[in-house]
């Protein structure tokens, strides 16, 4: 399974995971349960997520460093600052955030399900990966940093 890591760009895989867990939703729509205004929290997990996977991108691009998920060994600074002070992925917390938001509105637990599935999917096919190309670039500073900053929270 190594050959596909870091292929699939994670933006595209939080799609697929939203699109799985609509199919399910159509597909067990007697597992549904019901929130107080769906979409006032929805929006809001969308917008903390947008946030998240955004204001990281500010900070590769001053420090001009690739922000491509891609090619993680292309990294040219290891970045330390800001939300990286307490989650070594943001931008993947801020994914899985607009995954859940987007499966809340819909209100169906079997739908939830595509949450854990982008996580554990991330975890071994992207973060994983990237975590071994920063130790091998960075040695100290990344094995420092991955001691002291927990990977999502």
């Amino acid at each position: 399974m190594t050959w596909l890591e870091t292929r699939i760009p994670p933006p595209l895989v939080m799609v697929l995971c939203a699109a799985a867990g609509y199919a399910v939703s159509r597909l067990l729509p007697g597992v549904g349960f019901r929130l107080p205004v769906p979409a006032v929290l929805a929006a809001l997990m969308m917008i903390a997520g947008i946030v998240l996977n955004l204001l990281p991108k500010l900070s590769f691009r001053r420090a001009g460093t690739t922000v491509n998920p891609l090619r993680p060994s292309a990294s040219s600074s290891l970045i330390v600052h800001g939300l990286y002070r307490r989650t070594r992925n943001p931008m993947y917390l801020g994914q899985a955030f607009v995954l859940l938001g987007a499966l809340l509105y819909l209100q169906n637990l079997a739908a939830l399900l595509a949450v854990p599935l982008f996580v554990v999917y991330i975890i071994r096919l992207q973060i994983l990966p990237e975590e071994r190309a920063l130790l091998a670039r960075f040695p100290d500073a990344y094995a420092q940093y991955h001691h002291r900053v927990p990977r999502w929270l």
